[in-house]
């Protein structure tokens, strides 16, 4: 079974990267789809935020990374994916994530939303807090994998 899980991924944190492991170990498949989301200025192109996901997930077998714009159920039924992953971390999430789930379902009547409960330790990361810690040459080694934590810094040392 391949489940899709989609964001913009600007930047991919290490709650994204845990979110990928643990699909994979649940699912047959996790198609990450990295949104191209026009109306808003990305700080990483759509193809740098494919590349950190592909070098951050090479130790995961059954990852395929696609970009899409539009509707998310319109990229998991081109992907053939009947399930949508979504992370969860605190309660202000879940209220976020029912909407949308209820949304996709009304648009799309077999296409199901599963969520899974961010791990602890990184239920306080979010890519804004992640950018704005980096831009002000704070610590994100822990926050993020290898590869970001690098791009970042490259992008906010200059």
């Amino acid at each position: 079974m391949r489940v899709l899980y989609p964001g913009s991924f600007d930047p991919l944190t290490n709650g994204h990267l845990d979110l990928i492991e643990r699909g994979s170990d649940l699912f047959g498949e996790v198609v990450v789809a990295v949104l191209r989301n026009n109306e808003k200025v990305a700080t990483f192109s759509i193809e740098k935020r494919v590349d950190q996901i592909r070098k951050s997930t090479l130790h995961v077998p059954n990852v395929e990374i696609v970009s899409f714009e539009g509707l998310t159920v319109d990229c998991a039924e081109r992907e053939n994916c009947s399930l949508i992953l979504r992370g969860l971390r605190a309660l202000s999430d879940f209220e976020y994530e029912l909407q949308l789930a209820h949304t996709n379902r009304s648009l799309a009547i077999n296409t199901e939303t599963v969520f899974l409960a961010t791990k602890a330790h990184h239920s306080f990361l979010s890519s804004s807090v992640i950018k704005e810690v980096a831009k002000f040459g704070g610590t994100i080694d822990h926050m993020v994998p290898k590869i970001v934590a690098k791009d970042l810094k490259l992008l906010f040392n200059k």
